[in-house]
């Protein structure tokens, strides 16, 4: 790629930041596009803003110079630009897609006015001006119910206790983070939400959000039952961002599809991040779109060797409160039939660690409480090679591998 190709990053999230500023490391001109009023920012940390720990500023991603603020309206491949809401074109070579996830928004009756907006007190919890919308509703003793009891909902439930909700989480499946841990793991994230005061109800639908006067007053269920709201968070999870690929005629599945080198269907357009289906995967993790956007930067550069082959991507949360609760889950954390297991469990101190192995290979674990060996266990899980004999289980679990 030659000195004056013109790059163009459409999002300024993690993946849109990291690629942007690795770019100019490496001597490559780029545009970042982003449409959010704010400084970019670390999404993952919204929670800690939300909670009161961090201000906006804490967050803040170190942006690169060549930052515009402007909403794309739509891509002309044809002509190589990109659309701009104010009536602006921008001109590209190569055009790079990080437009990240929208939240999804569950099919509750009730759930939007009249002209197609959100309820006053009901909030998705996406975006920094949501954050702040919903930092500025809360205050000690307002009813809170949160709908969704993955790694977003449990984050928010938390972190609303602790700014003084009375808050009800509602999880529609039949525990917590079910997607990344195992049923004990589960257990304990509930006791700690319970330490906190937070309310947690499993198997329970939302049918139904009931408003007075454009503001919410209830979440009903489906068994008919309701709960008082004057805040409800929607915490239903993420869907790519793909709007923008679909309309320009791009190959689109679940996500926007890419090979190894990160690039769409149109060899000029790549995508990074939340919005990108790479061999079948869309992960809406940090790490993989941190390694994407880092492969990408140095294929952009001209550094041919770069490809990307996926991710092996942890799963770390640490929910602060009058006593830490950390947790990390990787790989498969239930056993299948012929697996191995070794768990260490401590009731007392609430502490949990198990590793699942297969065929001489661990395939998964999940620690809660004491996270000293996640260090040996995720190089162990991300190499994938054969365990050494003699008791090495026990020895992981037990032993911080110099981590």
């Amino acid at each position: 790629m030659t000195s004056n190709t013109r790059v163009v990053v459409i999002g300024a999230g993690l993946a849109g930041v990291r690629l942007a500023r690795r770019l100019g490391e490496l001597g490559t001109p780029v545009t970042l596009v982003g449409e959010e009023e704010h400084r970019p920012y670390n999404r993952v940390l919204l929670a800690e803003v939300l909670a009161g720990r961090y201000s906006p500023d804490v967050i803040a991603l170190p942006a690169p110079a060549a930052l515009i603020r402007a909403r794309v309206t739509g891509i002309d491949r044809g002509a190589r630009t990109v659309a701009c809401a104010d009536g602006s074109k921008i001109a590209y070579d190569t055009l790079v897609l990080a437009t990240g996830s929208n939240p999804v928004l569950p099919p509750l009756r009730g759930l939007f006015t009249a002209d197609h907006e959100l309820p006053k007190g009901v909030h998705a919890f996406r975006t920094m001006d949501d954050c702040l919308g919903l930092s500025e509703a809360v205050r000690p003793g307002v009813k809170a119910v949160v709908i969704g009891g993955g790694l977003l909902g449990v984050s928010a439930a938390r972190a609303l206790a602790q700014r003084g909700a009375q808050v009800i989480l509602a999880q529609q499946s039949e525990r917590l983070m079910e997607r990344q841990l195992d049923p004990s793991a589960s257990k304990l994230v509930r006791r700690h939400l319970g330490d906190l005061g937070v309310e947690v109800h499993t198997d329970l639908r939302v049918r139904d959000v009931r408003c007075v006067g454009g503001a919410v007053r209830s979440v009903e269920m489906a068994d008919g039952y309701a709960l008082d709201a004057e805040i409800v968070v929607l915490a239903c999870g993420v869907h790519p961002r793909v709007g923008l690929a679909q309309t320009a005629g791009l190959d689109v599945r679940k996500g926007i599809v890419v090979d190894d080198e990160l690039r769409t269907s149109d060899p000029h357009i790549h995508a990074v991040g939340d919005c990108a289906q790479h061999d079948g995967t869309v992960y809406g993790l940090a790490t993989p779109a941190l390694e994407q956007a880092y492969v990408l930067a140095e294929l952009l550069a001209g550094r041919a060797n770069a490809r990307y082959t996926g991710t092996r991507s942890l799963t770390r949360l640490t929910l602060t409160g009058q006593t830490a609760f950390d947790l990390a889950a990787f790989g498969e954390t239930e056993a299948l039939p012929g697996d191995d297991v070794v768990q260490l469990a401590d009731a007392t101190r609430g502490t949990y660690r198990k590793v699942v192995v297969r065929d001489d290979r661990l395939v998964g674990g999940v620690l809660v409480g004491e996270l000293g060996t996640v260090g040996a266990l995720a190089r162990a899980w991300e190499g994938a090679e054969p365990l050494p004999e003699n008791g090495p289980l026990l020895h992981l679990l037990t032993n911080d591998g110099g981590s």
